[in-house]
């Protein structure tokens, strides 16, 4: 380290430099925009304004601080670097000069004891003092030269840099310490200061890759914290040692290049870097190729530059048929390639040598050979085969097919196979073989881009393409097609009306004549002959049919050869229908209305004819002779040609229909005419002139159709409710035979009212069915045991076996109906002999109900006559015994 000292002051103050040689160690390796040392200048007049100059300004620039920065980078020799520090006054001129001798520091070796004791000091500057005296000169501050430190120090450490003091620390005690990034901040305890005697050390090595310099500030304090002297910085820099390869951003790097290309042409660049100072030779690097795969056509094909890294071209003869790729092996050396020194890595360029167009197609035949059918189109007739050298499916070996000669008329045309490259030629346009039999194209291939320049087509990419039509059995055509033949309507059946053929482009086949048939005839008024293709009428024609269309009537008639296969081909007879008068006209509408009184009564009426000019209109109107009443009554006016006014001739006539008969006459030659009768309806109208009897009138005007359709819906009518009523007796016949005959509330007998049973609850649910069956379907055993029986079951014994009665037919009368179900009742031998009671489970002993015993009957049972009992019956016997006083 330079060693920078501020021990001495002066008392008169003199403009300049204060030495004429200033001495100044600096480290022996200098990189561009380094600070090396600084240089002090006095000026007594603050108001100077001093501009810095070097001897050297390739080497070194003064900067206006007085800080001396190199201009490059370079090596210190072993002998001192000297030079002269010029300053200049801007105003006045004035110069003043220095002599600095540089000497590079000596190599590091390690902090021993006796070089702690060579330790250079950095004494704090003056601080300046105001008085009431005169001002007092203060040393102006400095910029402190920054401490170069090796990287990778291997110690010992803490290693001793600088010593920091105060020129106060002879009167006070101070306390010294260092603030910044590798002191107090991250990275934190890098650097460390003795409070007392203010020794600044490193504690561990340095990585300039990691932080390449520190900016400390050191500062001293009383023992009462008091800053005593302005903080100082101090710049340590870390100097870097070569400690890290080059290394490539790619390991493997890859570039194109054109065939055929001329020497220089540029490849590719490939980058390497390093991470040691690229100011120093440490981060400097070169670059070479070591080897090149395949080696031909030359071993030497590319080089490169050794700083750029730049790859170019430095031979002719890269051709992609024979070599389509190289591989360079690339070296990157620091030290700026120093083989002894420098430390290298390698990494592999790959050259694709790209295609240009420098083959051009060839065929891979002279001549090609096709066959197509006549007729035919979208048919593919040959396939032009070509070779290319060049890259597959890119557009210098695509090919394209034009054709120069052989087809005036464009009946081909030759599409390309993206897959096979082969040339496709097909037929656009039908060929006729009686009019061509062969063609023979000449074709050339080319690629979609130029060749190569100075590269020409060869004659194998021109090619001739024979092509044979063959002849196929085509359809016979009719002419001319359609045919138009005019014709007067009328023509009565077996007319010859026309001669309609067919010819056949078949020249060169063996065939038979044609044989023709009908196709379509709607109206079948036509027949054809199969041989002659005369066409005779079977029909009257009638220009007037639903089949004719604007007086046209279209017929299509069918010709069949006997080739193989067999064809046949349509025409189309067009007949256009001249009108004759056949039609005569009629009256329209047909029916009309008009009032009573001879105003308003006009009636409008128009005549129709199907015939068209001259065969129509204009017409003539008039009234029949006869009846005479039609004359008497009416009268007739025509107001146009084809329109005229009927109108009542006398004042009043009575309301009603009449049929009003109307001549109509045509223009035709000869005119023809007709009678059409008018029906008009007569009847009261009001001032307006409409009707005011319309029911009268219409019931008395309705058709036969609408008399039958109301007739209809009345029969229907009738009908359905006929069908009602008939359903409804059915349906009463039969709710009386199901009700009783005796209404529950007439009847003397008690009754048990029936309602819905609902079922129990859910308590109820779990029960033993067996207990619900009548006694008499139980074995007597399986009951209860012999002794115990209630009082009201059925004497259990054998019973006879007899037949069930039939139920008496239902009698109209309630009198025959108890007089039957008595007898029936009294002959019935399977009656049992005994009174019965109705049989339900038993509930048990005990209720909380009442005693029923104390309901009685409103009046006494003494006061009742049942003698009547004894006329029931053996039924009733038994109560008529207990009841009808008998003394028994």
């Amino acid at each position: 380290q330079a060693p920078i000292k501020a021990t001495c002051e002066d008392t008169s103050c003199k403009t300049g430099f204060p030495e004429d040689v200033h001495s100044a160690v600096v480290s022996r390796s200098v990189h561009g925009g380094q600070p090396l040392f600084n240089v002090r200048f006095r000026s007594c007049d603050g108001n100077k304004k001093i501009h810095f100059g070097s001897s050297e300004p390739e080497d070194f620039r003064v900067g206006e601080d007085g800080v001396v920065y190199a201009e490059r980078s370079f090596q210190l020799s072993a002998e001192p670097t000297e030079f002269v520090v010029s300053a200049q006054d801007k105003e006045t001129q004035e110069e003043w000069q220095m002599r600095v001798k540089l000497t590079p520091e000596p190599a590091f070796t390690g902090t021993s004891e006796k070089d702690q004791k060579k330790t250079e000091d950095i004494i704090f500057p003056w601080q300046q003092y105001k008085h009431s005296s005169p001002l007092k000169r203060q040393k102006r501050d400095w910029v402190i030269p920054p401490i170069n430190l090796p990287e990778n120090s291997r110690g010992p450490f803490p290693q001793e840099l600088v010593r920091i003091r105060s020129d106060r620390d002879k009167s006070l005690s101070l306390r010294y310490s260092v603030t910044g990034p590798g002191a107090d901040q991250p990275p934190t305890g890098i650097f460390i200061i003795n409070p007392i005697s203010g020794q600044l050390s490193v504690t561990k090595p340095l990585d300039r890759e990691q932080i390449a310099s520190f900016h400390l500030r050191a500062h001293a304090v009383d023992v009462n914290g008091n800053q005593v002297e302005n903080p100082i910085d101090i710049v340590i820099n870390v100097i870097d040692m070569n400690d890290n390869r080059p290394e490539f951003l790619h390991q493997v790097w890859n570039g194109t290049v054109p065939e055929g290309s001329k020497p220089g042409t540029y490849v590719m660049t490939v980058t390497a870097i390093d991470a040691d100072d690229p100011n120093t030779q440490n981060g400097m690097l070169r670059y070479r190729i070591l080897s090149q795969t395949p080696s031909s056509p030359s071993p030497n094909m590319f080089t490169i530059n050794n700083e750029t890294g730049d790859i170019i071209t430095v031979a002719a003869g890269l051709d992609r048929e024979k070599v389509q790729q190289y591989t360079l092996i690339i070296q990157a050396t620091d030290m700026e390639g120093n083989p002894t020194y420098g430390l290298s890595n390698t990494a592999a360029a790959v050259i694709t040598v790209t295609d240009v167009n420098d083959n051009p197609p060839e065929f891979t035949a002279m001549t090609f050979y096709g066959e197509v059918p006549e007729n035919r189109v979208d048919v593919i007739v040959a396939n032009l085969t070509v070779t290319d050298k060049d890259q597959p499916h890119t557009p210098a070996w695509n090919a394209m097919y034009r054709m120069t000669g052989g087809d005036p008329t464009g009946r081909f045309t030759i599409l390309t196979d993206p897959n096979s490259n082969d040339g496709l030629v097909t037929v656009v346009k039908p060929i006729d073989f009686e009019t061509n039999r062969m063609f023979v194209l000449t074709v050339a291939a080319e690629n979609q881009v130029p060749l190569a320049k100075g590269i020409q087509h060869p004659p194998q990419s021109t090619a001739t393409v024979s092509i044979t039509v063959i002849d196929v059995n085509e359809s016979p055509y009719f002419v001319p097609n359609p045919k138009l033949v005019r014709q007067e309507e009328g023509l009565l059946a077996g007319s010859m009306l026309t001669t309609f053929t067919a010819q056949d482009p078949d020249r060169y086949m063996q065939q038979t004549s044609l044989r023709y048939s009908k196709l379509s005839d709607p109206a079948n008024w036509l027949k054809i002959d199969p041989v002659n293709g005369q066409i005779t009428t079977t029909a009257v024609l009638d220009r007037e049919s639903i089949y004719v269309q604007n007086n046209m009537y279209n017929a299509t008639f069918l010709a069949s050869d006997n080739g193989i296969p067999p064809m046949s081909g349509t025409g189309t007879l067009q007949i256009h229908l001249l009108d004759i008068n056949d039609n005569a006209p009629q009256v329209n509408p047909k029916e009309a209305t008009t009032c009573e009184t001879l105003q308003p009564n006009a009636i409008n009426i128009t005549a129709v004819d199907p015939d068209i000019d001259p065969n129509a209109g204009p017409f003539a109107f008039e009234l029949p002779d006869t009846p005479a009443s039609i004359k008497r009554n009416w009268t007739i006016v025509r107001i146009s040609g084809d329109h005229a006014q009927l109108s009542l001739r006398i004042r009043f006539l009575e309301a009603g229909i009449y049929d009003v008969p109307i001549v109509i006459t045509d223009s035709g030659n000869p005119h023809a005419s007709s009678t059409s009768v008018l029906k008009v309806k007569v009847c009261q109208c009001d001032i307006n002139g409409d009707c005011t009897d319309v029911d009268r009138i219409v019931g008395a005007g309705l058709g036969t159709g609408a008399i039958i359709a109301i007739l209809l819906c009345i029969i229907i009518l009738l009908i359905l409710v006929l069908m009602f009523v008939v359903w409804m007796k059915r349906r009463d016949k039969e709710r009386q035979a199901k009700q009783l005959l005796i209404d529950p509330e007439d009847d003397v007998r008690d009754n048990i009212l029936k309602y819905d049973e609902e079922g129990g609850g859910e308590e109820d649910q779990d029960y033993d069915l067996s207990q619900l069956q009548q006694p008499d379907t139980v074995e007597p055993d399986a009951i209860k045991p012999v002794g115990i029986r209630r009082l009201d079951e059925r004497p259990i014994h054998a019973e006879p076996q007899y037949p069930v009665r039939s139920a008496a037919p239902h009698p109209g009368d309630i009198g025959d109906f108890i007089n039957e179900g008595l007898k029936a009742a009294d002959n019935d031998p399977t009656a049992p002999p005994y009174d019965s009671l109705l049989v339900f489970d038993y509930e048990g002993s005990g209720s909380t109900a009442g005693s029923l015993s104390s309901l009685n009957s409103s009046s006494s049972g003494g006061e009742q006559d049942y003698d009547y009992l004894n006329d029931w019956g053996p039924r009733f016997k038994k109560l008529a015994d207990m009841y009808g006083g008998g003394d028994d």
